[in-house]
């Protein structure tokens, strides 16, 4: 297993197959993808698992973050993050906040971010906007 920094464009296949597969591939694209920085964790060279960040200042937000259906539950997502949260603060990121779906909750809380009061929707998902404190 290992991670390292991939192409925006690497990212997009996995981004729809877990996230929004009924979708059309551009729905996954993001308009500023090529100003990210992307990461993806591999398991005998297959890509399991992505995530992207982008960076304003001393704010980075992760967004697109996705493991394969298969892969989920065995600790790759929260090493892919840990890995991303490290890299956020090498650059000198203070905070990090992502939208993530009330369900994925615990999962975020384990890694210190915390709820915030604004909300939004997409795609008929409702989505949280987390933050570190």
């Amino acid at each position: 297993m290992y991670i390292k920094e991939i192409k925006a464009e690497d990212t997009w296949k996995l981004r729809r197959k877990v996230m929004w597969p009924d979708k059309e591939i551009r729905y996954v694209q993001l308009p500023d993808d090529q100003k990210g920085t992307h990461f993806g964790l591999y398991l005998n060279n297959e890509l399991v698992a992505v995530i992207s960040l982008f960076i304003e200042g001393r704010r980075g937000q992760f967004r697109k973050f996705a493991t394969l259906p298969a892969s989920q539950g065995k600790g790759y997502g929260s090493l892919l993050l840990r890995h991303l949260i490290a890299q956020a603060a090498a650059k000198g990121v203070e905070v990090i906040w992502c939208n993530a779906r009330q369900e994925k909750s615990t999962f975020y809380n384990r890694f210190g971010l915390k709820e915030t009061n604004q909300r939004f929707a997409r795609g008929g998902k409702t989505m949280w906007l987390w933050k570190a404190l």
